[in-house]
């Protein structure tokens, strides 16, 4: 588990920090379109951060087209940068994947993505700030 303090902040201070569509993913946790973005079919090497308080989520080098139409890691940079729990949601039964930070809504992981983990972290772009190798 991460040592880092949880970061907290309030309803009105995450929405004047964040685009209403990134309040939606991250704070209420919605979802993006597939296909629609931004790090979906992004090649370039770095690190996947969160986009609400900057900790590292997943490296490009675990990246990988599941043809889905979002962001798919086979799994994150270290073991206490993520949560999970059950979600219900929507009638089906899913695991959740949130920031360990600040509980940001990420996405979900399926247990059908390649070796050698077998993981398919299927993760909001709007959720994540690319910080790319040399930047």
């Amino acid at each position: 588990m991460s040592s880092k303090a949880k970061v907290v902040k309030s309803d009105s201070e995450w929405r004047s920090e964040l685009t209403p569509e990134e309040y939606h993913v991250c704070r209420e946790k919605g979802t993006e379109r597939a296909f629609t973005g931004q790090y979906w079919d992004e090649k370039a090497a770095g690190i996947y951060l969160c986009r609400c308080c900057g900790q590292p989520l997943f490296d490009s080098g675990t990246k990988y087209d599941s043809g889905s139409g979002w962001p798919s890691f086979t799994q994150p940079v270290d073991d206490g940068s993520v949560e999970s729990e059950t979600d219900t949601s929507h009638g089906m039964i899913r695991t959740e994947v949130t920031c360990s930070k600040c509980d940001a809504h990420l996405g979900h992981v399926f247990p059908d993505g390649p070796a050698p983990t077998g993981q398919r972290y299927c993760i909001n772009s709007l959720s994540l700030d690319l910080k790319k190798t040399g930047d």
